[in-house]
């Protein structure tokens, strides 16, 4: 047995991120730690990421999480992706799906055949060779499998569901994985006074809790990584100026959509988030060019149903630390950075901030080569995600002062190199592990009407009957399975809908 093994983790703070970390580590190495969680009921949590990817299924199978049963626990509902609306010219609406689109051929990815049949007239919408964006449209879902020819995927998914009631059913399992929580508030937070490491936190009831790990889930304030360890934040506002957000949810009107819906105004975009109890709104803005009184109106006046509650206003700064790991210290979720919520990726960052803590847990050396390596990995995660949804608001058509703002921008030099080799080629790359994909950049790209001046010679190989056919062939049979499909209200209702008692 190693000597030097980590045996005490103290989590701190809840909600999302620290039950994430706790049912994440019980489950994987419950029986080498003792996991300690301190949360305040006095302290509320943001709980504004309500809707997800699909990598969240790894989490909650790694966790041994069934689906179903977690679907009903947190008043949930299945995501096919998000369909956003008015983000290159106003009246335009395309859909970013999970999931493949097309099948490619040869060697070269289907929408290089796309963009040639596009420009022979033989292509029709992008979305009529997704089976993701086919469903999504007619309001179906099913747990469908690849197609039998093996080429061709099944429905990709993930979900939106009531965060606070995901943090509370992770509770649950992590409770029974042996992890200790303890009720109250920090008051005092000891260091050691040789390498400055934090040696335990003292709760205002006088008692003190030690930690070997300390993972530091405080929300925005950072209580241990930039409070007391003053690790420093890596500002992104002048890219991402949306500084607010104003969130409000209502009843449910209408069928449950299979998806999230993402609405540009003058001065940022709106989010819409289907739950089984209600719908999620919120309506994120730049308060330098929308004052909070107007922006809340905007939401008002377009939500679909009754609100539910009073509108509350969250501020927000984009950006990342400095170190996500300083010490002894790991954050995750808000202590660890904000990107906003435009493409479900708050809660990712969390499973993926987990996930690489485990692959590069410490023991009480904490080699310094290790803290940096894990550091690099995170910035580059956040980094790309940032360039992703940058994409979206450099790539506008509109007028109003705030899209000529952000359409005019001095840009990352990672994301021009991209957005030029795609104008120059049609081509993308997608870099190490950076989250999101080629076919997830093509959607945006395309969507919002970043076009492209050629396409890969490949395409050519294909006679134009040839590629005709193959586009006819490909929307057929995408579209075939589709009809058999129940609702997505009705799939629910058979499968996962949540007890009545838990409603409202």
């Amino acid at each position: 047995m190693n000597d030097s093994r980590i045996r005490d983790v103290v989590i701190v703070g809840g909600g999302t991120a620290g039950w994430m970390a706790a049912g994440a580590l019980s489950a994987t190495m419950g029986e080498q730690l003792r996991i300690r969680l301190i949360e305040s009921d006095e302290i509320g949590i943001v709980g504004v990421g309500e809707a997800t990817i699909p990598a969240i299924r790894l989490f909650n199978g790694l966790v041994r999480i069934d689906e179903d049963e977690f679907i009903r626990a947190t008043q949930g509902s299945f995501k096919l992706g998000i369909e956003f609306l008015n983000w290159g010219r106003i009246g335009e609406s395309y859909m970013h799906v999970f999931g493949q689109i097309g099948q490619s051929l040869d060697l070269i990815e289907f929408w290089q055949y796309w963009l040639r049949g596009r420009k022979e007239g033989l292509a029709g919408p992008l979305g009529e060779y997704s089976l993701n964006e086919v469903a999504a449209r007619a309001g179906k879902f099913g747990r469908l499998p690849p197609h039998p020819g093996g080429q061709i995927d099944g429905i990709s998914y993930a979900f939106h569901f009531d965060a606070a009631l995901y943090a509370r059913f992770l509770r649950g399992h992590s409770e029974r994985n042996g992890v200790v929580r303890t009720e109250g508030k920090i008051t005092g937070i000891n260091r050691n006074a040789q390498n400055g490491f934090i040696r335990s936190v003292t709760l205002e009831t006088g008692e003190e809790i030690a930690g070997e790990l300390f993972i530091d889930c405080s929300g925005f304030r950072g209580l241990l990584i930039e409070q007391e360890l003053e690790t420093g934040y890596v500002d992104w506002s002048h890219w991402l100026p949306s500084d607010r957000a104003i969130a409000v949810p209502t009843a449910n009107v209408g069928p449950i959509r299979p998806y999230t819906q993402s609405i540009a105004h003058p001065a940022g975009w709106q989010w819409r988030i289907p739950l089984q109890h209600r719908t999620g709104n919120g309506h994120v803005f730049s308060s330098k060019f929308m004052s909070e009184d107007e922006a809340t109106q905007i939401l008002l006046d377009t939500v679909e149903g009754e609100t539910l509650a009073d509108p509350r206003t969250i501020q927000f700064k984009t950006g990342m630390r400095k170190l996500a790991w300083n010490r002894n210290v790991i954050a995750l979720g808000l202590a660890s950075g904000f990107i906003e919520p435009l493409e479900s990726t708050s809660i990712h960052l969390v499973q993926n901030g987990i996930a690489r803590l485990i692959s590069h847990f410490p023991d009480r050396h904490f080699a310094q080569s290790n803290i940096d390596t894990y550091n690099r990995r995170i910035a580059y995660d956040y980094e790309r995600i940032r360039d992703f949804i940058i994409l979206h608001y450099t790539a506008n058509q509109r007028d109003e002062p705030f899209w000529r703002h952000v359409r005019e921008m001095e840009l990352p030099q990672s994301l021009r190199d991209k957005i030029e080799l795609f104008k120059a080629t049609g081509r993308i790359f997608r870099e190490q592990e950076e989250l999101f994909a080629e076919v997830g950049w093509f959607q945006v790209l395309i969507g919002q009407n970043i076009l492209p001046e050629t396409y890969h010679p490949l395409a050519d190989a294909l006679t134009r009957d040839e590629l005709a056919g193959f586009l006819n062939d490909l929307k057929t049979i995408l579209a075939a399975p589709v009809p058999r499909l129940p609702s997505h209200a009705e799939f629910i209702a058979q499968t996962c809908a949540a007890e009545p008692a838990h409603a409202g």
